[in-house]
C-alpha cells in the first residue's frame, strides 16, 4: 500500500472531501496543483519522510509563499497523510510536527458610530444600508450578499440569517453559513426604516429575492463591490486606506461591547461557533479586563 504514488493518493483523497463546501475544495484543488504534486506527484507515500516535507516547506517560504500560505498548503498534505496512516497505507504520518512560520494577526479596525455614518454617507443607496446592516447587523459578507426577502421579519426588527453567498472557481455558490447554523439577527430601528423603504422600492416580490445585489441584478461579488464601490467611499469619509469590509464585523462586536453587551449575547449576535472565539477575537475590548 505504501508504494501508492502521492497523485493516485490524491485523488483518492479529494473524493473523500465531495461533501465540503465548494470553496473550501477549490481551495484544496488549488494547493495540490499549485504547491503538492509539483513537488510529490511521482513519489510513492513511503518516499514523502519528514525530512522531504521539512524540505519542502523551506522551499516554499524561499520561494516568497506568505505564512498563510504555506500553512494551507501544510494542512493540506497533513490531511492526506493523516488519512493515509488511518487506512494503512502509512505506519506514521511524516507531516505531524512540521513546524510553518507563524502569520501575524492581521490588525483590526473599529469604527465609531459616527464613522459609520460617514462611510455610509460616501455611498450611493442601497449599499449605505448594506453598511449599516453589516456595521449594526454584524453579518459575514457572505451572509449579506444571500439574505432574501422572506428572512426579512421587520415587524419584529429580526433578520434570518441562513445561508452564505460564497465564490470558487469564478463561480457563485449559495450554501449553509460558515458555522453551518441558522440565527436571527435583532437590527436597530433605524435599520429596519432604512430595510422597509429598500424593499419597497428595490426589491421584487418574490420571497426569495435577494436583498442586495448588483446593479444589474446579479448577486454580489465582493471583489467587485470592494473595486466600484467600497475604495472610493472609504477615501471620501477620510477612514484609513486598509479599512476591509469586514472590518465592519469586527465594529458591530466594539459597538455592543461599548454598550455593554454580555458576551454570550455577542456570540449569539455574530454567529461565531462558540464563546471562546468571541473572547478570543475581542475580550481585549471588555472594560473589565
Amino acid at each position: 500500500l505504501s508504494k501508492t504514488t502521492l497523485v493516485e493518493w490524491s485523488e483518492r483523497w479529494l473524493r473523500t472531501k465531495a461533501s465540503l463546501k465548494p470553496k473550501t475544495l477549490a481551495g484544496y484543488e488549488s494547493n495540490l496543483r499549485a504547491h503538492i504534486l509539483p513537488a510529490f506527484a511521482g513519489h510513492e507515500l513511503r518516499h514523502v519522510d519528514r525530512m522531504a516535507v521539512e524540505e519542502w516547506v523551506a522551499d516554499l517560504e524561499a520561494a516568497g509563499l506568505g505564512p498563510s500560505g504555506v500553512r494551507q498548503a501544510r494542512q493540506v498534505l497533513n490531511s492526506m497523510m493523516k488519512l493515509a496512516v488511518e487506512a494503512g497505507y502509512l505506519l506514521v504520518n511524516p507531516v505531524a510536527g512540521v513546524k510553518t512560520a507563524r502569520q501575524p494577526d492581521r490588525e483590526m479596525l473599529f469604527l465609531s458610530a459616527g464613522e459609520v455614518e460617514r462611510l455610509a454617507t460616501a455611498m450611493d443607496q442601497p449599499y449605505a444600508t448594506l453598511v449599516y446592516l453589516l456595521a449594526y447587523g454584524g453579518l459575514r459578507w457572505g451572509e449579506m450578499a444571500a439574505v432574501r426577502r422572506k428572512r426579512c421579519d421587520l415587524l419584529r426588527s429580526r433578520i434570518e440569517v441562513a445561508e452564505s453567498l460564497s465564490e470558487a472557481g469564478g463561480m457563485l455558490h449559495f450554501g449553509p453559513t460558515k458555522t453551518y447554523r441558522r440565527r436571527m439577527v435583532i437590527i436597530p430601528e433605524v435599520l429596519r426604516e432604512l430595510l422597509a423603504e429598500h424593499l419597497a422600492r428595490n426589491v421584487a416580490d418574490d420571497p426569495d429575492a435577494l436583498v442586495f445585489t448588483s446593479p444589474g441584478g446579479q448577486p454580489l461579488r465582493n471583489s467587485n463591490f470592494r473595486r466600484q464601490v467600497w475604495y472610493e467611499a472609504v477615501a471620501a469619509a477620510g477612514l484609513p486606506e486598509g479599512l476591509r469590509v469586514h472590518d465592519l464585523r469586527h465594529t458591530c462586536s466594539s459597538l455592543l461591547i461599548a454598550q455593554g453587551a454580555h458576551p454570550k449575547a455577542i456570540q449569539v449576535h455574530l454567529g461565531h461557533s462558540s464563546i471562546m472565539v468571541t473572547m478570543d477575537s475581542y475580550g481585549h475590548l471588555f472594560p473589565s479586563d
